[in-house]
């Protein structure tokens, strides 16, 4: 989808998801000492600023402008300081080694273009970050509730895997999210990649003594 199919549904309403962050994010993130975090498509910021609150210093990225103004509303808000940046994730290159947090959640891209963004996510890792992907199963179109339709720009947890060469896999499979509808509930069937680089690589790079 493009950047002005997101500015205009961000415009459409005053909130297109929750304030509260995903359920996920939540729940994978809880046991993870505070330090650096990345939040890839940020969208309306609300897992950024759920993470500002809990003591990490956050970087959000979205190609929305919309997205982004109402991201620093919610921000300024609940008194919480993120750093924001416009920019296409196709084109955007974080610092290597940075951060102790990425988040790769919701982010349906072709498969080329998501082994890129992934791939840069990977490298955004500092020695023993956790780098987590959530996002719409490919069975999801079928057996689960909402989300893309196109199988080209879902994943499985395997496809994620396998484009995650030189981290240690820590949980990948298919999870459930029970979703509340205003009309009905349903599950929807997501995806789950958690992942962390080593302290030490083999080549020997690793956090200084």
């Amino acid at each position: 989808m493009t950047r002005d199919h997101w500015d205009r549904r961000y415009a459409g309403s005053d909130r297109v998801w929750s304030a509260e962050p995903n359920v996920f994010v939540a729940g994978e993130a809880a046991d993870l000492p505070a330090g650096r975090a990345l939040d890839l498509a940020t969208g309306e910021g609300r897992n950024a600023v759920w993470l500002a609150e809990r003591g990490w210093r956050v970087t959000a990225v979205d190609f929305s402008e919309v997205g982004l103004a109402k991201a620093r509303r919610e921000a300024d808000g609940r008194g919480v300081a993120v750093d924001w940046i416009h920019a296409d994730l196709l084109e955007y290159e974080p610092p290597a080694r940075a951060f102790e947090l990425v988040l790769y959640v919701y982010l349906h891209l072709p498969a080329e273009e998501r082994r890129a963004v992934l791939r840069r996510a990977a490298d955004a890792l500092a020695p023993g970050g956790t780098l987590l992907v959530v996002g719409h199963d490919l069975t999801n179109v079928q057996h689960g509730w909402g989300g893309p339709q196109d199988p080209a720009v879902l994943f499985t947890p395997d496809d994620v895997v396998a484009e995650l060469p030189g981290l240690e896999i820590e949980r990948a499979e298919r999870v459930i999210r029970h979703v509340v509808t205003d009309d009905d509930e349903a599950d929807a069937i997501d995806a789950l990649v958690r992942a962390r680089r080593p302290e030490r690589s083999a080549s020997g790079y690793g956090r200084p003594p």
